[in-house]
């Protein structure tokens, strides 16, 4: 029998002979071509059994193109052939038969590729695997070119240098200019691991010359998620190409990126400050990067308040403590009245990170005085969240300040007419027990712990009853 039409007419075809007991491949093969899409994915994660028991010599000649012209499918359906295939080559007769799988099925030489191209010699790599590499990013399907730039680096290590400047890098402008959003995206994203895994001695001029003026368009692209994985990655360019071309060409970049309308564009620079810090210095971003920090803490949307909260200790670190002071700590100080619970609870463990930063004396001065105040706001929700800023920099303050600046406002609050916060002043009173001294265990907190543990509060006299047994006051 020869020839790809004979697999999957009946139990012979499957064993050549009409042994029965491959009888069971024939089905499979027959679910190949069957309507439903479940049926046909089953029966592509059992290729290997089919190409095992057809041969290594029948899967060449048979199986494969049987593939190429019965399966044009849903991507589902052709992306798991992709995964499959790539593990074929063992299946088809090893290494030296390994660019028949190159030829098999239209969208899968993508997948295949990364796998085969490590097994082959340069000069094969250019005769076998380029010509579908090329076809692929010029395939009239954008998932075929998506997956090009999504496996980009796989390529780019497999290949080997020399194809890669000769054939990739032009292949991966044609990605970055793609006409289809996903496919910009997913190249956008792999900008700085092209870099990377360049040779060092031509990373600078290739990527000057070669990749930059296609990154400043996407800077300026309409789709925002193009914008948003080049910002996500862009900043890592700096430690490659060097302090006087980050300052010359990409600082330009970065700033209009600070500038632009999609709030997760502005987050992801922010949010890989550090890797020009390193090469420049982040005082030649600071006065754009303050408009868009501030922009992005009164978001609308909760969620981009919370990430620029969490990057708030790395950026105070990088910034400096004065540029802080005067330009950011008004920011971290309203946050902690923010109508939403997270934030609140965010902007409280972003002031303890900030002392750890800044030290006990800054946070004597500046923070721990302003925290305090809020002890007597009439909404109880603000109350409350001075008892959990106490909690937090308590540890990180010391005996002293804690004993002498905030102890005192945390039983004054023991008479609170919410009963919620009387219970938080309970747990309060538990968490920053261990930092006390014995006196002021003994003398303030016992008593009031005691009284609040007569509370006609159910919660408060369990939390308090709680407090005194483990700070063993009873």
């Amino acid at each position: 029998m020869a020839g790809a039409s004979g697999l999957g007419t009946g139990p012979g075809a499957a064993g050549g002979d009409g042994d029965d007991s491959l009888y069971p491949i024939a089905v499979l093969i027959d679910e190949l071509r069957n309507e439903d899409v479940q049926l046909r994915l089953n029966s592509i994660k059992k290729l290997s059994t089919i190409a095992l028991a057809l041969g290594v010599e029948r899967t060449r000649s048979e199986l494969l193109p049987f593939l190429t012209d019965t399966i044009y499918d849903e991507d589902e359906v052709l992306l798991a052939l992709a995964e499959q295939l790539g593990n074929f080559t063992g299946l088809v007769g090893g290494p030296d038969f390994a660019h028949c799988l190159l030829d098999s099925v239209r969208l899968l030489a993508v997948e295949a590729c990364v796998s085969i191209a490590q097994l082959l010699s340069q000069d094969d790599l250019e005769t076998l695997v380029m010509p579908t590499l090329r076809q692929a990013v010029e395939d009239k399907s954008w998932r075929v070119r998506y997956m090009v730039a999504d496996k980009f680096s796989e390529l780019q290590k497999a290949m080997g240098p020399k194809i890669t400047l000769n054939d990739l890098i032009p292949a991966f402008q044609n990605l970055l200019k793609d006409c289809e959003a996903e496919v910009r995206a997913a190249a956008a994203h792999k900008v700085k691991e092209l870099g990377e895994n360049l040779p060092i001695e031509d990373r600078e001029t290739i990527i000057m010359n070669q990749i930059l003026p296609y990154i400043k368009e996407l800077v300026s692209d309409t789709n925002p998620h193009v914008k948003s994985a080049l910002a996500s990655v862009i900043m890592g360019l700096s430690t490659i190409l060097g302090k006087e071309n980050t300052i010359e060409h990409l600082l330009p970049l970065f700033l209009a990126q600070l500038k632009d309308e999609c709030p997760e564009v502005r987050l992801n620079i922010i949010s890989n400050l550090d890797c020009v810090n390193e090469v420049i210095g982040i005082r030649q971003l600071s006065q754009s990067l303050l408009p868009a920090i501030v922009e992005l803490a009164e978001d609308a949307k909760w969620r981009v308040r919370l990430a620029i909260i969490e990057y708030m200790p790395l950026l105070a670190g990088q910034l400096g403590v004065e540029f802080f002071d005067e330009k950011l700590n008004s920011l971290c100080m309203a946050w902690l009245v923010d109508h939403v619970y997270a934030i609140r609870e965010a902007a409280t463990n972003n002031l303890m990170k900030l002392v750890q930063k800044f030290g006990t004396e800054w946070a004597q001065n500046t923070i721990v005085p302003k925290v305090l105040v809020m002890a007597n706001d009439p909404n109880y929700l603000h109350r409350m969240t001075t008892l959990f800023c106490i909690n937090a920099l308590s540890e990180a303050c010391g005996q002293e300040i804690t004993t002498k600046q905030m102890l005192p406002i945390v039983l004054k609050m023991a008479g609170d007419q919410v009963a919620n916060v009387r219970f938080n002043v309970a747990k309060s009173l538990q968490k920053i027990g261990p930092i006390l001294d014995t006196n002021a265990l003994q003398g303030e907190v016992k008593p009031v712990l005691q009284k609040l543990g007569q509370d006609e509060d159910m919660d408060v006299k369990y939390f308090a009853q709680e407090a005194i047994s483990v700070l063993a006051l009873a």
